[in-house]
């Protein structure tokens, strides 16, 4: 089953019997509170329109309380509540209507409360004070910040409203009538709130509309009750802490209406989602909510003190609903900084798009969804029973039966067995989620006011560290960065030292890779959710270290893009290829994310495309260090990691390109050198060249705009770095020719249609171009090209003193001192082996087909011999060398070596490829 259809069959209730309930009396009839009601307000009732409350039933409902029954406006919004819950008491329980029904309805009639109460505060203080004003002579405004369960759409029957109250500009009003009575803004909203609060909250002969709490606004219950913009953003900044960002990311404007209509409350988005959501992965999070998640639980237990039956509580006890909303709180906040698709507010809304991102199985996601509803349906009838504001499920086996018959269940027994089985698994998944940096069971230490181990002293730490890093650790002490942590950043940073010794000591890790993780953690300090993803993963915090203790180039990449160290926390890493088809359907599922969010500009899809190259980069790099794959196979999915970069990028190049006329490009990207042989390395970048086939007379200009645009996007630096450098040199007539040819103008430059012709260098290059994408048409076009290239028939002697020239110039503009062999350009290097394959290449393809295609310089080798072309031996010995001096200048470009070693190393390879070349040029 999907996740989408578990929240639809979790709504209905597990174990419910159609039957049963077609045949059973009105078990709303139970409810006192629903008998109370029918008897106070038998006249009213049918004020409500029939059906599931709407705003609009509610609104007619309002206003004929007012205009027939004579109610005030306090008391019309008191006895709309009595109705209303009158209603969703018989549709849930007679009726057994969807979660979402109840929820939707509580939260309707919050916010039209509040608007109601907003229109009429403010008229009575303006007749008072006059209209507050910006500086612009514009009407300020007040916003009603819903917060948890109003913010998300999901109040329950009997709930109080958290409500933060913004305004956006200081100011002041423009006085009554007479001239009197001007006020500051801040005072005129600080009067509108109370003024919303008796309409809205206070006790009378009718009860209340709903109970409020402002404990949520910045400084909590000593701050002021409302609060500007401006304020807000500095609260933020400076003091917001890690538990205020999951009230924060539900938080939605409420009322008044008209300002969600003019779309002006939106100003307020920009304040808040830099807060509640981190550019990088946010593992800081994880002790926020532990602490707080604690102090939940160690309040839920001093209630229950003495009182047995409070320990059941299906909100705050163990396995219930806040547990299900923090699991999804926590996935959103730690990611939704990149994952902007997770910034939804409903818990079971969050649930399916956590399963969609892969961050939750949609197993899990399914199971959560059913107990989060189970257990929101519980509580409801909980409440229903006497309108008071608990979760705490009853021990009268009357209301207990009462409340199993309305979820579907003939008694107690089954009803209970069903509760317990959400609840273990909710726990389940919770310890889970959060069990990742519990202390070791078997540690006796002393425990802090947290409950948690404290730190281990760092002089103690600093004796177990060798001397070298000893020192580089002591000199923290003094780092500016390291005195500006906070407490709970420094105490990891500790922790993270004293287990980096510990591993020392085992032998699992080394010396050199702890001192390059000092280099690259140091400049990182600021960025404390690093310190906690390490803390809380010691995993991640032991493949790092390898990674790093591999070689130096690591280190520095990583340095550069430090958000990709999450990529070592993949179980799968090790054993896992890179997928173009999935690398190129997670990136168009993240646009259509953000484009769904409005936030798809430019420079957002340039960071996504960065974000996922990166990662993909260094999953490459983690296997390669780790030895899970060869030089060959690094190369193939650099190289298949960059084709599948170069279709996202033109695809998305094209469809945001003004000039485009038609719904896709009739062009082609072709690839030569490295690209062209799929032997990328790490940093390689990229020969291209760009043609089209297009009659369109609009394609010139269209064209070369759109070659444009794609090298921008590939080679600009954003905030996450770069893609690659593009090379375009091999294009027809070099830099001084155009960015992009049409595909004739291409064929008849290499064929040598005409008086501009390419040169033997350029068919050298041909022999390792490819097709990489575009037109489908032009694929077999190019080939046809390629083959009628290097298949030509040519002046052999000619052909080799040329191509003998070319590499007598490569080779004299990278000298080498006589003791030193340079892996690429030394007599017997790479290059010599490659210039071989090239002559032979464009030498004997007109008579053995075997060497046409672009299977790389081993595989050619190889056929060359087969073919009889080199002597028996030769080939193999060559292709061996070579495939050797690619191993060696990989692992140097890794270490950061240089590519030039002692004349006596690798003697027998240079000698296998100096014989070839004596057998090719003689």
């Amino acid at each position: 089953m999907t996740v989408g259809a578990a929240l639809g069959s979790a709504t209905s209730g597990s174990g419910s019997s159609a039957a049963a309930f077609a045949t059973a009396p009105m078990l709303s009839s139970h409810s006192r509170f629903a008998q109370r009601l029918r008897r106070r307000y038998a006249g009213e009732l049918a004020l409500l329109a029939p059906g599931a409350p709407t705003r609009e039933s509610m609104a007619a409902a309002y206003e004929a309380l007012r205009a027939s029954r004579g109610f005030d406006v306090p008391s019309a919004l008191r006895v709309l509540r009595q109705l209303v819950l009158e209603r969703l008491i018989v549709l849930d329980c007679d009726e057994q209507a969807p979660l979402a029904t109840v929820t939707c309805a509580v939260t309707e009639l919050a916010e039209f409360a509040l608007d109601i109460a907003c229109t009429q505060a403010f008229h009575d203080l303006d007749l008072m004070h006059g209209a507050p004003r910006t500086p612009e002579g514009e009407r300020a405004q007040l916003w009603v910040v819903g917060m948890g369960k109003l913010g998300a759409r999901e109040l329950n029957v009997s709930s109080d409203i958290d409500l933060v109250y913004v305004y956006d500009c200081d100011g002041d009003t423009d006085g009554a009538a007479d001239g009197r009575g001007r006020i500051t803004n801040h005072e005129y909203f600080a009067k509108a709130v109370k003024s919303i609060y008796a309409l809205i909250g206070d006790v009378t002969e009718h009860g209340f509309v709903f109970r409020v709490d402002l404990a949520l606004r910045p400084n909590g219950n000593s701050g002021p009750q409302a609060v500007s913009v401006g304020a807000l953003e500095e609260y933020f900044l400076v003091q917001g802490r890690e538990w205020e960002r999951f009230a924060w990311m539900k938080s939605r404007v409420v009322a008044p209406r008209s300002c969600i209509d003019d779309g002006s409350a939106q100003a307020l988005r920009g304040t808040v989602l830099p807060f509640v959501f981190r550019r990088y992965l946010d593992y800081a999070v994880f002790d926020a909510l532990r602490v707080l998640h604690r102090q939940i639980r160690e309040h839920a237990a001093r209630r229950a003190a003495g009182r047995p039956e409070r320990a059941n509580d299906v909100k705050l006890s163990r396995g219930g609903i806040r547990e299900i909303e923090f699991i999804v709180q926590l996935l959103q906040v730690v990611r939704g900084g990149q994952f902007p698709e997770l910034r939804t507010r409903p818990t079971l809304q969050a649930l399916q798009r956590l399963a969609r991102a892969g961050l939750m199985t949609e197993a899990t996601a399914q199971a959560l969804a059913e107990a989060y509803t189970f257990l929101r349906r519980v509580e409801h009838r909980i409440q229903y029973l006497d309108d008071q504001q608990t979760h705490v499920l009853m021990s009268c086996d009357n209301d207990l039966g009462w409340i199993a018959r309305t979820m579907g269940y003939a008694d107690c027994c089954p009803f209970l067995h069903e509760l317990d089985g959400h609840r273990e698994l909710v726990a389940e998944e919770f310890d889970k989620l959060l069990g990742g940096a519990s202390e070791c069971k078997s540690c006796s230490g002393p425990k802090n006011g947290n409950g948690k181990t404290p730190p281990p002293d760092l002089d103690t730490v600093l004796d177990q560290l060798p001397a070298q890093l000893r020192y580089r650790v002591d000199a923290w002490r003094k780092h500016p960065r390291v005195i500006a942590l906070r407490d709970d950043a420094r105490s990891r940073l500790t922790r993270l030292v004293a287990r980096t010794a510990q591993w020392l000591e085992q032998g699992r890790v080394t010396e050199e890779a702890a001192l390059r993780m000092a280099d690259w953690i140091e400049p990182l300090l600021r960025r404390e959710s690093y310190l906690a993803l390490l803390a809380e993963r010691p995993g991640v915090h032991e493949r790092l270290l390898r990674v790093l203790g591999a070689a130096r180039w690591p280190a520095r990449y990583l340095m550069q893009h430090p958000g990709v160290i999450d990529e070592l926390a993949s179980d799968n890493l090790l054993s896992d290829r890179f997928s173009a088809a999935d690398f190129e359907r997670e990136l168009e599922h993240r646009r259509q994310s953000v484009q769904i969010t409005g936030e798809d500009d430019d420079e957002t899809l340039l960071n996504l495309l960065r974000r996922a190259h990166h990662a993909e980069l260094f999953r490459t790099l983690a296997r390669d260090v780790e030895g899970v794959l060869t030089v060959e196979q690094v190369a193939d999915e650099l190289s298949a990691l960059a084709d599948a970069t170069l279709r996202v990028t033109a695809s998305w190049c094209w469809q945001r390109l003004k000039q485009r006329h038609r719904a896709e490009p009739l062009f082609a990207i072709l690839g030569y050198g490295k690209l062209g042989g799929k032997e990328l390395g790490y940093g390689s970048d990229l020969d291209i060249v760009f043609v089209y086939e297009d009659e369109d007379e609009r394609a010139p200009d269209a064209y070369a705009a759109f070659v444009r645009k794609l090298i921008n996007w590939l080679s600009t630096k954003t905030a996450e770095g770069d893609l690659f450098e593009i090379d375009t040199a091999l294009r027809p007539n070099g830099s001084s020719g155009l960015l992009i040819t049409t595909f004739q103008a291409y064929g008849n430059y290499q064929l040598g249609r005409g008086s501009n012709t390419a040169w033997t260098w350029e068919h050298q290059a041909m022999t390792r171009a490819r097709f990489v994408l575009g037109l489908d048409s032009l694929r077999p076009r190019f080939e046809a090209v390629r083959e009628s290239v290097i298949c030509a028939p040519r002046d052999i002697a000619a052909l080799k003193r040329e191509i003998v020239a070319m590499r007598d110039k490569v080779r004299a503009a990278h000298p080498v001192r006589p003791e030193r062999f340079d892996l690429k350009h030394s007599p017997g290097g790479m290059v010599d082996a490659e210039f071989a394959v090239q002559f032979l290449v464009l030498s004997q393809s007109g008579e053995h087909a075997e060497l046409r295609p672009n299977v790389g310089n081993i595989a050619l080798l190889q056929r060359a011999e087969s073919a009889g072309l080199l002597p028996p031996g030769v080939g193999q010995a060559a292709a061996s060398a070579y495939r050797e001096l690619r191993r060696c200048q990989h692992h140097a470009r890794l270490n950061e070596e240089p590519t030039q070693v002692a004349q006596e190393l690798l003697r027998a390879e240079r000698e296998a490829i100096q014989a070839l070349v004596a057998h090719v040029f003689g």
